[in-house]
């Protein structure tokens, strides 16, 4: 009857490791695949960016300053895009994007602003078409980080509890994953009301 037992908690414990271990690896691939979202969102953002310059061009030959520092930020931020998605696993990478997405947010920003003083740009067809699609891609992109960082979360909760972190020790590479934060300059201004 001892032997059985032991047979027994033997294959209990057993089963609780595959159980973790396997629940690990689902965890771990939601966060991929929810990565895998900010990515086309983001390489969407990206293939934006340059038709918006090129448009602005057109109407902005003062400000050639802004527009290159636009196309640098968005070529340093579509680096660190196939960086990241190259491991999304890799928290230095997915660190370094997030800071190369604010840098890109920052000098979109500046670019509107400046736009601003060119009311023949604000009025063209194209800039105003460009602008609704970014618009619109930043809305999915914020959508698509939340449900990262979410995944993230949930993921990094479930490595870290007992005795789910003997398993992600002993069992597998489950590194801590990282969240994608973009510190978007815009939302940390007052919001200015006037009546």
């Amino acid at each position: 009857m001892g032997t059985w037992l032991f047979f027994g908690v033997l294959i209990a414990i057993g089963v609780g490791l595959v159980v973790i271990y396997n629940r690990l690896v689902s965890l771990k691939n939601r966060f991929k695949n929810a990565f895998a979202q900010i990515d086309v969102q983001l390489q969407r953002r990206h293939d934006l960016i340059p038709n918006l310059v090129e448009t602005a061009k057109a109407y902005m030959d003062h400000e050639r300053e802004t527009l290159s520092r636009v196309t640098e930020a968005r070529n340093q931020a579509e680096g660190a895009r196939r960086d990241a998605a190259a491991d999304p696993e890799d928290g230095a990478a997915i660190g370094r994007l997030g800071r190369a997405e604010s840098l890109l947010s920052g000098s979109l920003s500046r670019l509107l602003a400046v736009s601003e003083n060119y009311p023949d740009l604000k009025a063209n067809q194209t800039m105003a078409e460009l602008m609704e699609e970014l618009s619109s891609t930043e809305n999915r992109i914020g959508f698509a980080r939340q449900a990262f960082n979410d995944a993230v979360m949930h993921y990094n909760t479930y490595r870290e509890q007992f005795p789910n972190n003997l398993v992600s020790g002993l069992f597998g590479p489950f590194r801590a994953a990282e969240l994608l934060e973009i510190d978007d300059p815009r939302a940390r201004q007052a919001v200015n009301v006037t009546f």
